[in-house]
């Protein structure tokens, strides 16, 4: 059985890692604290998946396990829902289904938000650190690393359409009427007419983009190259901003909402970029780390190998050294 646990973690902030500032927004370095000096208003004993999906009033998560649903009123995390083959890549949510990825045999696992059948599409995604999307009624997967993104029909589950762009692709992200995918090998960022399946624009953003959001009127890349974030204005297709992250971040997680840009990688758990400065606020140090989420007026961190903080956004944005 799953339990979850209401706790109050003691305050105990420290300075830690070395402290890097936006390359294009020089200003006072980033507060540096540890992640316990947080309160977190529930700790769950699951841990949270990167690229973790909300649906309705649930936050989905893909576990060693199998799938399981986070209910946000209550914080009850449901039994696993079992699937073929290891988790890889991010899920997605799409036609009453959550879409899981997975390693091996049953590459795209559909489950039945009503039933919770689980059925198998083969068009599993190439990049087992990227994601896959759901936009205007279609999920879409980068399906090989030669830069080919298939776009699938949730009702019969084929391909029904295929975009290329640069090679590597990785992360996946809709928002109103553009696709954006990362490409790691071309350093760019694709921008789809999801409605003609056609690139509109391909821009380049930092080195070995990876996962990207869509947030606070912008699309920000996780550039695994160099640890840093793009902030792209959907507005004029350009890079506006270049924040430095370090630490690794550029392998971890991001999000955006709730006032705010987050990160978290293992050594950095968590990492509040202000998008109004374009620079990174703060940096929490500690254990965990790896995936982090917006959902339910919540912040979303793993914690451990088995463990989840739900911690206010507001909260975090108020703490200081």
């Amino acid at each position: 059985m799953v339990v979850v646990t209401l706790v109050a973690v003691a305050a105990d902030p420290a300075v830690g890692l070395a402290q890097t500032e936006s390359s294009t927004a020089k200003g006072r370095a980033p507060d540096t604290l540890e992640l316990a000096g947080l309160v977190a208003d529930a700790t769950l004993a699951v841990r949270l998946s990167p690229g973790a999906v909300a649906v309705g009033t649930s936050l989905w998560v893909a576990t060693a396990e199998g799938a399981v649903a986070i209910e946000g009123a209550t914080n009850a995390v449901s039994a696993p829902v079992a699937m073929p083959g290891a988790p890889c890549a991010s899920p997605a949510a799409e036609a009453g289904a959550v879409w899981m990825p997975r390693c091996g045999p049953g590459a795209l696992a559909r489950i039945d938000l009503a039933t919770k059948a689980v059925t198998t599409a083969a068009a599993g995604p190439s990049d087992a650190a990227g994601g896959i999307a759901a936009c205007v009624g279609s999920l879409w997967v980068a399906t090989d690393a030669k830069g080919v993104v298939s776009r699938i029909d949730p009702d019969s589950r084929e391909v029904v359409a295929e975009v290329y762009v640069a090679r590597e692709p990785a992360g996946l992200a809709c928002a109103g009427d553009a696709l954006w995918i990362t490409s790691a090998a071309g350093n760019t960022l694709s921008r789809v007419n999801p409605h003609t399946n056609v690139v509109d624009e391909t821009i380049t953003v930092g080195p070995r983009p990876g996962r990207v959001v869509v947030g606070d009127g912008a699309v920000w890349t996780l550039n695994r190259g160099d640890h840093s974030v793009s902030r792209v204005d959907p507005a004029t297709n350009t890079v506006v901003a270049t924040i430095a992250v370090g630490h690794e971040a550029g392998a971890g997680d991001i999000a955006a909402g709730e006032g705010a840009v987050w990160l978290s990688a293992p050594g950095s758990p968590l990492v509040r970029i202000d998008p109004a400065a374009n620079r990174v606020a703060q940096r929490f140090t500690g254990a965990g780390g790896g995936a982090v989420a917006v959902a339910h007026g919540s912040l979303w961190v793993a914690t451990g190998s088995a463990t989840t903080w739900r911690l206010d956004p507001r909260l975090v944005a108020s703490m200081r050294p």
